[in-house]
């Protein structure tokens, strides 16, 4: 295939890797080479490609809101600055979904609105001006309009072609660094339309549905290649169903693909994670067994069913589901272990990412993160492995002794270099040992960072460096056991006074006194943070959610509040028609 509008400099390249070839090589240059040689043979020029593009970033929740324009779910306006910024920071992909649907006029043409259009050639122009690798899509239509497929078969499918015979035209002389993605997490229902849920699962049976997405994926390669220029070449990205990556979504893409027998198609799909994990449910408030290894055996049968087999794979979308909330849904120190784990695993598979942000991560107008360690880490995973603790909130407890205490830091290929209180280094075998992976922490050194006294709360930062990768953080904190008081209220309003003491909350269980979970989980006593419940530390209260209050049956439920420091506060509610009683349980 031809690479991105270079023909000079391609030319020269293929002359020096000639003569390159005809000069004898070192034995272990030669090796080297023959390694290079072996690995594009088994993986394809379209995999170097794919290499190039990572790591990738979203311009989430802008064009492809379904409102009338890209400030519509509260993000501003696109700009070149933002763009810019996205290259500046090390991202080599942009990845612009649009949903298309309220700019597309009447049959028979279904002519998208000049306008619009003009937009989206403005930002994919400031993409491929700042180097950037770009996919388009077609986004929120794939529930929109495209999921009525089997029940309005041949509109759809008009429409469909309609659309990208439009954007074919429009971008066929663009450089092939623009690549063009058939539907965003395809899904097909009968009788759901955009008045649903564009989560809604499918009232059609898998096999009749992945036979839908071959159609549409199919018809997509043909229409994409027919218009000519560049298109003919252009690298084409294919999703799974819903863009999951379920061992049956990943057969049934590869079978497309093979089938098309096309050198330049591309598989995508999405990861947000093992679900309990993502949303914190269930218990599952660490990073654990289970959620690494759901992350560990589905990048290896990406890598097993598609990348060995000649086919690269981009994971087009990829973060945690409880973001949506808010970033803190999933405790610090868990999901920078997750996003270190899958930023190896995904180099490792060579698997190109590229990062979900509808606005939650980078602020578009100061292009600063919401979470700068997050980012760190994240960034560090493009080029190696950082090195990860077990923890990061250490606790004291007021009004007990100070005692050495022992923390567990794994260290990923690292090396420790020097450990810091805040900006004071502290002294390796005086105020801290380190071994193998024991962190040992002496009593001295952390009296000395308890400058507030018995305060609660916050007190010291402590931050360890390594040869390389992302730092460390531990937060020192004094506390003491949480208080809930009693609290009355309604279904539509009612939360728990409570004097958190410096603890933060991990999860709360929820249990009738029959012994029964309560909805909407109930096959789980733990319910889902901030959907059920939620922490408020600036206001000192506990809060449960209306939509699950008003979901309780009318009776007592016995609550069970889980803190990080490891402290279990128990609390029961009574419910009577629509008032809660909250009584504390000392």
């Amino acid at each position: 295939m031809k690479l991105p509008s270079r023909p000079i400099s391609i030319t020269l390249t293929c002359i020096a890797m000639y003569l390159f070839i005809l000069l004898p090589l070192p034995a272990s240059a030669a090796q080297s080479e023959l390694a290079r040689q072996r690995e594009m043979t088994a993986f394809g020029p379209l995999q170097t490609v794919v290499d190039q593009m990572q790591p990738g970033w979203n311009l989430g929740n802008s064009l492809d809101t379904v409102g009338p324009d890209e400030t519509y779910w509260g993000n501003p306006r696109v700009t070149p600055e933002l763009i810019g910024n996205i290259a500046a920071q090390g991202f080599k992909s942009i990845r612009i979904p649009v949903t298309w649907d309220q700019h597309i006029g009447a049959v028979p043409d279904y002519r998208i609105d000049p306008a619009y259009m003009a937009r989206v050639q403005e930002v994919i122009k400031w993409a491929l001006d700042a180097n950037l690798y770009v996919v388009l899509n077609l986004h929120h239509d794939s529930y929109l309009w495209i999921s009525q497929l089997e029940t309005d078969h041949d509109q759809v499918l008009a429409r469909y072609t309609a659309v990208w015979t439009q954007i074919a035209n429009q971008f066929k002389d663009a450089p092939l660094r623009l690549m063009f993605e058939s539907v965003n997490e395809p899904r097909f229902n009968r009788g759901i339309t955009q008045a649903g849920d564009m989560g809604a699962g499918s009232n059609i049976d898998e096999p009749r549905q992945l036979a839908l997405l071959h159609e549409l994926n199919t018809a997509f390669v043909k229409l994409i290649r027919s218009t000519g220029g560049n298109n003919e070449e252009r690298p084409l990205l294919l999703p799974t169903l819903e863009g999951s990556p379920t061992q049956a979504r990943l057969n049934s893409l590869r079978h497309t693909i093979t089938e098309l027998k096309d050198k330049n198609l591309i598989a995508t799909v999405h990861y947000y994670g093992y679900w309990p994990f993502s949303v914190n449910i269930a218990g599952h408030t660490t990073f654990d067994t289970d959620t690494k290894n759901d992350a560990a055996n589905t990048f290896n049968n990406m890598y097993r069913t598609l990348v060995t087999q000649g086919i690269p794979v981009i994971l087009g979308e990829y973060g945690l589901l409880g973001f949506d909330k808010h970033t803190d849904v999933i405790e610090q120190c868990e999901k920078l272990k997750y996003f270190e784990f899958i930023g190896h695993e995904l180099k490792d598979k060579k698997i190109a990412s590229i990062l979900w942000d509808n606005g939650q991560h980078l602020n578009r107008e100061t292009y600063v993160w919401s979470d700068p360690a997050l980012f760190e880490m994240i960034q560090a995973s493009w080029t190696g492995r950082s090195a990860i603790g077990d923890r990061d909130l250490l606790y004291l407890r007021q009004g007990y002794p100070i005692q050495d205490t022992e923390l567990t830091v794994k260290l990923n290929g690292t090396k420790l270099v020097s450990l810091y209180a805040g900006e004071q280094l502290l002294k390796q075998n005086a105020d801290y040992s380190f071994s193998g992976s024991t962190l040992v922490i002496q009593a001295d050194a952390l009296s000395r960072m308890v400058s507030k006294g018995d305060q609660l709360g916050k007190q010291a930062i402590i931050t360890a460096k390594f040869n390389q990768g992302a730092d460390w953080t531990w937060k020192l904190v004094v506390s003491a056991k949480p208080e809930l008081e009693n609290a009355f209220g309604t279904t539509e309003a009612f939360s728990i006074p409570t004097l958190f003491h410096g603890d933060q909350l991990a999860t709360m269980e929820a249990v009738y006194s029959s012994g029964e979970f309560t909805a909407p989980q109930n096959w789980t006593p733990y319910k889902e943070f901030l959907t059920t419940f939620a922490s408020s530390y600036e206001t000192n209260q506990l809060i449960l959610q209306p939509e699950w209050l008003n979901e309780l049956h009318i009776g007592q439920i016995d609550l069970a509040f889980h803190f990080w420091s490891g402290e279990v506060i128990h609390y029961t509610l009574f419910k009577s028609g629509n008032q809660i009683t909250g009584k504390a349980l000392h």
